[in-house]
């Protein structure tokens, strides 16, 4: 063997031993879990209130942490910091301590596992080594070292030197059809957007392959860490711009040992709606707007109506008459009190029942006295009983209760003031242009949003849902009943709580530290349900971050309902202004963020891209200088794999081409990236392609977010033609790879595209 060869095999040998005594530390731990979860369970059911809360608690907290440790089984330890004192700390997904209850592996969000993160050549900050363990199972198969001070390490170190930089390994892997944590080779300039604080709204702007979506992810991870007792009540929201993208992004946090996380599109922040269908530019533009605000308060303010004269019923031959005014006073009223729609509907058919009741009391005294006229023609006959004034409350509470069980009253009221759903109002809205016309302010067009009543939910409608739903509310009171009864009980729950941790030690071991937090986990109407779980079906949930990924996609009707799930705006916003492709999408940062947080948010610019080749970016760097030039494109790091091509070939011609591109990359994934109207017609092609097939179509806004081995544009001229942003969306497209891409043209390449001619 040679000297670099033995120095290999006494390195690898080493860690080996060093890893399998760590996993030896995780066993333990899971098999002390698994114990107490056992012995918890095992327990009676029946006892006092206070030992049920007791073995909740065990339970909950100890199948958390069951399930911690098996999600880290895969890459346990992943790297090891030398300092020059001779110290040496080993990194990992989770902490772990020896018998004696001493740190044995740094959990990587820990501010002890930093220095792994941020020391540079320049700025190596204490240590002579950083060294990357790369592990299959629970064996390490690779080393890589980066060395900051060699003069500083033992002649021992020096020997067992191996390696490559762990970064460019890893992009040299193929692509496996889900995102993976990036955890053993965060940059510098990424750690800073994960470690950033809580507080506040953090902008993270960053082109292609920059690492924005795996760092933010990274950053649920961390902040759930670090701020526990603050996110353990109220959770993390991720919004994203697919559901393809949800998929590939799925697998991150569980492999962090973080799964009380929520993730959706806009077009499933709506509880019980799941839209995915776009809406044409023009239609997407307008439904974006923020006056649709406007438009939605005066659609519903339009259903609040007041009969054009006086209110008539007819009721078991009588006919019940409230006049005009009184009709009129009766909805203002309403109005006055400023609650939603449905929950002032019950003051207005409260009032109007009474109304109704008194007006029935006149019908039936004018009815007995033209009986009596009929029947005696005395002149001198006296004046009629005045059954109305006679009414006391508990007359018209009666009189009130009888006539709402009849049809004709119901009817009545529900035209003047009906019971709305979020989904009643805007479909109606949608398919309403007399009323579209009356409620729209001046300079929005109106007639775009028009179309046939019961059509499938758009994306774009989904933040008029959300309005709707705002304005409308519920009626609560039976909700308010019961809710003053679980207020009457919470200080007793809390003091059980509060028992529960002292008795069990729970507190001290740092688990719950808040009597309230526990209390709320095991109240009657939770009991078993996650905190992920309440969150994503309650659209009233308030979240205590929310990380929006894409966020140039979202228009300012979008950006209302996000900002409504965190009140407290403490936010990540990730997205790249270049690669803006909705025609409501936004133009700047501020011009989104400004109307909710006035300018007090940062921003944090990753400039850095590791995916793509530079020659690949050459190419998009001409079409963002096209399209966008007042964007500047990210600078890649790395050379290498084939120069970009263009192919004239037909549509049919793709099976083929495509075939020769998967036996070129070997292990990996091709992504066929085509303009919306030709996506049916390519995919038929390939009628497996999903994000675990070699192969997979998809259109550009499907791709947003992805990456692949391999990559062929199909009909450039197509995408940048689709809409006003399409120059944005061809940006998109060339810049998916991270090794080959191939655009294919059946007419003349694109003038922009000339490069690859």
């Amino acid at each position: 063997m040679t000297n670099r060869q033995d120095g290999l095999v006494a390195a690898l040998d080493a860690e080996q031993r060093t890893v399998s005594w760590l996993y030896g530390r995780l066993d333990v731990a899971r098999e002390r879990a698994q114990a107490t979860l056992r012995e918890v369970y095992g327990r009676a059911g029946r006892g006092s209130r206070q030992a049920m809360v007791e073995r909740e608690a065990l339970a909950s907290e100890q199948a958390r942490r069951l399930a911690q440790l098996n999600a880290v089984e895969r890459g346990l330890c992943f790297g090891r910091i030398d300092e020059g004192s001779g110290q040496s700390t080993y990194v990992g997904r989770i902490g772990l301590r020896d018998e004696r209850h001493e740190s044995v592996l740094i959990d990587w969000r820990a501010p002890a596992a930093r220095p792994f993160y941020v020391a540079t050549a320049t700025d190596p900050g204490g240590l002579v080594r950083r060294r990357h363990l790369h592990l299959k199972d629970r064996t390490v198969v690779g080393i890589d070292d980066e060395v900051f001070d060699l003069e500083g390490m033992s002649d021992g170190d020096r020997h067992t030197l191996v390696g490559e930089a762990a970064l460019l390994a890893a992009l040299r892997r193929g692509r496996t059809g889900r995102m993976g944590d990036v955890v053993a080779t965060i940059q510098s300039e990424q750690d800073r957007v994960i470690r950033a604080s809580l507080q506040g709204a953090l902008v993270v702007q960053g082109g292609p392959g920059t690492g924005k979506t795996v760092a933010a992810l990274h950053r649920a991870a961390y902040l759930l860490y670090t701020h526990r007792n603050t996110l353990e009540r109220r959770g993390v929201l991720v919004v994203g711009p697919n559901p393809m993208f949800l998929r590939y992004i799925s697998q991150v946090l569980p492999a962090l040992g973080e799964t009380q996380v929520v993730m959706s599109t806009v077009g499933e922040l709506f509880p019980g709606v799941r839209a995915v269908a776009a809406d044409p530019p023009r239609t997407a533009v307008v439904k974006g707007d923020a006056r649709m605000a406007h438009v939605v308060a005066g659609a519903l303010e339009s259903r609040q109506r007041v009969p054009d004269g006086d209110l008539e019923v007819e009721l078991d031959g009588l006919r019940l008459r409230v006049p005009h005014q009184v009709c009129l006073a009766l909805r203002d009223r309403a109005r006055a009190v400023r609650l939603p729609h449905n929950m002032a509907r019950k003051l207005y058919v409260t009032e109007l029942l009474k109304e109704l009741a008194k007006a029935e009391a006149r019908a039936l005294e004018e009815s007995l006295h033209i009986e009596e006229l009929a029947q005696d023609d005395d002149p001198e006959l006296g004046e009629p009983l005045d059954l109305e004034r006679d009414l006391d409350e508990l007359d018209l509470a009666l009189a009130s209760s009888r006539l709402w069980g009849e049809e004709p009253v119901r009817r009545a009221v529900d035209e003047l003031w009906p019971e709305l759903t979020p989904q009643r109002l805007v479909g109606w809205l949608l398919a309403s242009p007399e009323t579209l016309w009356s409620v729209t302010p001046s300079g929005l067009d109106w007639r775009p949003l028009v179309r046939p009543e019961g059509a499938e939910w758009t994306v774009g409608d989904v933040p008029l849902l959300d309005e709707a739903a705002e304005l409308l509310g519920e009626d609560d009171s039976a909700e308010r009943v019961a809710a003053r009864r679980r207020d009457a009980d919470w200080a007793e729950q809390e003091l059980f709580a509060r028992e529960v941790l002292e008795s069990t030690g729970v507190a001290e071991a740092g688990v719950f530290d808040r009597a309230d937090v526990l209390a709320e986990r095991h109240a009657d109407d939770g009991a078993g349900l996650t905190t992920a779980d309440r969150a994503a079906a309650d659209r009233g949930w308030a979240y205590g971050h929310v990380i929006v990924d894409e966020a140039q996609e979202l228009s300012a009707m979008a950006w209302r309902m996000v900002m409504r799930r965190v009140p407290a705006r403490s936010l990540t916003v990730v997205g790249d202004l270049a690669q803006t492709g909705s025609a409501a999408g936004a133009r700047s940062w501020g011009e989104v963020l400004d109307p909710y947080l006035e300018g007090r948010w940062r921003e944090e610019r990753l400039l850095v891209n590791y995916r793509t080749p530079v020659e690949i970016m050459r190419v998009a760097a001409d079409v963002l200088r096209a399209f966008a030039p007042e964007q500047e494109p990210p600078e890649s790091v790395r050379e290498g794999g084939s120069p970009p091509r263009a192919v004239r070939l037909a549509v049919a011609g793709l099976p083929a081409l495509v075939d020769e591109e998967l036996a070129e990359i070997g292990e990996g994934r091709v992504g066929v990236v085509t303009p919306d109207a030709r996506h049916a017609e390519v995919a038929r092609l390939f009628p497996e392609g999903d994000l675990d097939a070699p192969v997979v179509v998809l259109t550009v806004g499907q791709a947003k977010g992805l990456e692949f081995d391999a990559v062929v544009v199909v009909d450039p001229a197509g995408i940048a033609g689709q809409s006003e942003l399409g120059g944005q969306d061809l940006y998109v497209a060339v810049t998916r790879a991270t090794r080959r891409l191939t655009v294919v043209h059946e007419g003349e390449l694109p003038e922009v595209l000339s490069a690859l001619a």
